[in-house]
C-alpha cells in the first residue's frame, strides 16, 4: 500500500488525533449511567475520573518523547492498538474495577499518542501556512465535546449504549492502527537515546524555558475549568438545575469545549501574547457569569457562560501553544508537548479531584462557586503575568 502524501498524512493524523480525544471525553455523560448502575457517589465518581488522567500523565512522563527517537509510526501504531483494548474493557465493565482499569488503560494510550500526535502535525504542516499550533489547541475542546455529545445522544436512545459505542470504537480503533502503520508516512528520523527518554521526567528545551513559564499560569487557569466540567459538569445539571436529560448534560461540555475552536480560529491572527491575555479575559468573565449563574439558579446564564469561558479558553490556549512551539528543535517537539499537557491534565485532574470529594460535604453548588472563584483568581494571575512579561523572549543554545 502506497503511503500518503504529506497533506492528506496531515489531516489523517488531526482526524486520528480528534478521534483519540473524542474517545476520552465519551465516558464523561456514561458517569452517570455507571454510577445509578454500579451505586457510587462523587467521590468514586471522580476518582474514576482521575485515573485516567494520572494514568495519562504516567505515559507522557516516560513514552512522551518516545517519538523523537523511534518515529512517529511505531508509537501511534501500538498506542491505537492500545486504545482498542481499552474500549474493549469498557465493553466488558461489570462494576468499578473494570471502570477504573478501562480508564487506566485509555490514559495510557492517550499519553502515549498525544505528544507524537501534536509533533507530527508540526513535522507535516505546510512551512507557508503552519497549522499544526491551531490544531494542537482546537483539538482537545472538539474531540472532547464531539465525544461527550455523541454518548449523551447514545444514552438517551439505545438501551446498552456503552456497549454500541465502546464497541464500535474498538474497531474504529484497530482499523486505525493498521492503516497508521501500513499508510502513514515517518516524518521524524531515528535518533539515540531511545532508552534513556523512558525515565520519567519533564523535558523542556532551553530555548524554550522562558516561554514556558510565561504559558504556565494560562495552562493551569483554563484546564483547571475543563476538568471540573468533564468530571461533574452533568452532575451541576442534574443536581443543581434539576435536568435529568443525559444529553444537556453533553450539550453543557460541547458549551464549553466546542465554543474553544471558535476562540481559536476567531483570534488566530493576532500575536500569541495578545491572544493570551485576551482569551485570559474573556475567560475570567465567563467562568464569574458561571458563579453567577449558580448563586441565581439560572441554566440559562449557565450555558452563555460556558460558551463565553469555552471561547477564552481556545483564545488563550492557542496562544499558549504558539508561543511555546515558537522555533522549537525538531527532534524536540514530542519532549515539549508532552511537558505542556503534562501541565495541563495536573490542572485538569488534580482540582477536579479535590471538588469530587468537597461535593459530599459542601455540596456541588458551594463547591463549584468556590471552585470557579479560584480559577478566575488563577486566571487574573496569568493575565498579570503575560501583561508585564510582554519582553522578547532570549533565544540561547541549548
Amino acid at each position: 500500500m502506497r503511503t500518503l502524501s504529506r497533506p492528506a498524512a496531515f489531516w489523517s493524523v488531526a482526524v486520528l488525533l480528534v478521534l483519540v480525544l473524542a474517545a476520552s471525553g465519551v465516558p464523561s455523560p456514561l458517569y452517570r449511567v455507571y454510577a445509578e448502575e454500579f451505586g457510587f457517589g462523587t467521590g468514586t465518581l471522580t476518582l474514576v475520573f482521575a485515573v485516567y488522567a494520572f494514568a495519562l500523565l504516567l505515559a507522557l512522563l516516560t513514552v512522551g518523547a518516545l517519538s523523537d527517537h523511534v518515529g512517529r509510526r511505531p508509537v501511534l501504531a501500538v498506542a491505537l492498538l492500545v486504545e482498542a483494548a481499552a474500549m474493549g474493557m469498557f465493553v466488558l465493565a461489570d462494576g468499578v474495577g473494570w471502570l477504573l482499569a478501562a480508564r487506566v488503560v485509555q490514559g495510557l494510550a492517550t499519553g502515549a499518542m498525544t505528544g507524537a500526535f501534536g509533533a507530527a502535525l508540526l513535522d507535516l504542516q505546510r512551512p507557508a501556512k503552519p497549522l499544526g499550533p491551531l490544531i494542537n489547541s482546537a483539538s482537545p475542546g472538539f474531540g472532547l465535546s464531539a465525544g461527550a455529545l455523541g454518548a449523551s445522544i447514545a444514552v438517551q436512545l439505545l438501551a446498552s449504549p456503552g456497549a454500541w459505542v465502546f464497541g464500535v470504537l474498538a474497531g474504529v480503533f484497530v482499523v486505525a492502527a493498521v492503516l497508521t502503520w501500513v499508510a502513514l508516512p515517518e516524518s521524524s528520523p531515528r535518533a539515540p537515546g531511545a532508552l534513556a527518554s523512558l525515565r520519567p521526567s519533564v523535558h523542556v528545551p532551553r530555548t524554550s524555558r522562558r516561554a514556558f513559564l510565561v504559558v504556565l499560569p494560562c495552562l493551569a487557569a483554563t484546564w483547571a475549568l475543563g476538568g471540573l466540567y468533564a468530571s461533574l459538569g452533568p452532575s451541576l445539571v442534574a443536581g443543581v438545575f434539576g435536568v435529568q436529560n443525559h444529553v444537556a448534560g453533553g450539550l453543557l461540555i460541547l458549551a464549553l469545549n466546542g465554543t474553544g475552536i471558535i476562540g481559536s480560529l476567531a483570534t488566530r491572527g493576532l500575536p500569541p501574547a495578545t491572544g493570551m491575555v485576551t482569551g485570559a479575559l474573556v475567560f475570567v468573565v465567563g467562568v464569574g457569569g458561571t458563579i453567577a449563574a449558580l448563586a441565581a439558579g439560572s441554566l440559562p446564564l449557565f450555558y452563555v457562560a460556558a460558551v463565553v469561558s469555552g471561547f477564552g479558553f481556545g483564545s488563550a490556549f492557542l496562544g499558549a501553544m504558539a508561543t511555546v512551539t515558537a522555533g522549537v528543535d525538531p527532534a524536540q517537539r514530542a519532549g515539549l508537548l508532552s511537558a505542556v499537557f503534562t501541565v495541563s491534565y495536573l490542572a485538569f485532574s488534580l482540582p477536579a479531584i479535590a471538588a469530587g470529594l468537597a461535593a459530599g460535604p459542601l455540596g456541588l453548588t458551594t463547591t463549584a462557586e468556590v471552585y470557579g472563584a479560584v480559577v478566575v483568581a488563577l486566571a487574573l494571575t496569568a493575565v498579570a503575568g503575560l501583561v508585564r512579561d510582554r519582553r522578547p523572549v532570549p533565544v540561547t543554545a541549548d
